[in-house]
């Protein structure tokens, strides 16, 4: 890995913009959006496979990322991938923090989350599953579901959250029609959890 990616004070970059969240708890709130490069755990459904390799995006100083997010007027900043736990975030996070930013991330867990963060969105994935230190500190649990054994992997992973974890699943979205009445009714027998939707995807936003 490059040694400036190694220190924290910059990422392969591959895409940054201010949005609304689309999923989830936060549905709906403006961020600004950092995807990092990177990710080795290949969800064969996965709809950012251009995030997967980071030596095909540009390497970015953190100091550059956070002056354009303090630019928007939402201060919050989403931070996704890729997989970014794979990357130290410790200086990322008390930038943005310096900036008033509130720090969210999305995360398969797959690796040992570093930075301080405001949210943790743990999103766990069976072939590479996220490491136990990390399932306490979520305060959302997203699994996706692509197939109806998935509901089990999500079980799993809900008992293994803290008691005030939100617990969301959502369909995949290339089979989101035919898995969402499905969702609909395991939701209505398992009240504990909440369907989240993919809702940019409907209303054409990033």
């Amino acid at each position: 890995m490059n040694t400036l990616f190694d220190s924290g004070e910059e990422f392969p970059l591959m895409e940054d913009f201010y949005s609304l969240q689309g999923e989830g708890y936060h549905t709906g709130k403006a961020a600004y959006f950092i995807r990092i490069g990177g990710c080795d755990i290949g969800c064969h459904w996965c709809d950012t496979k251009m995030s997967w390799d980071p030596k095909i995006h540009r390497s970015i100083p953190i100091h550059e990322i956070i002056s354009k997010a303090s630019s928007y007027p939402a201060k919050a900043v989403v931070v996704t991938g890729g997989e970014p736990s794979m990357y130290p975030l410790d200086k990322l996070c008390a930038g943005l923090h310096e900036k008033q930013i509130k720090t969210f991330v999305e995360t398969s867990g797959a690796y040992p989350l570093s930075g301080q963060w405001d949210w943790i969105c743990l999103s766990p994935k069976q072939q590479t599953p996220p490491t136990h230190d990390i399932l306490p500190k979520a305060n959302e649990l997203k699994m996706i579901i692509f197939e109806e054994a998935d509901f089990e992997w999500a079980e799993t992973n809900a008992k293994l959250v803290n008691p005030n974890c939100k617990l969301y699943l959502q369909p995949e979205w290339s089979r989101q029609k035919q898995l969402t009445p499905i969702i609909v009714d395991y939701i209505k027998n398992n009240p504990k959890w909440s369907i989240s939707l993919q809702t940019h995807k409907f209303i054409h936003i990033p």
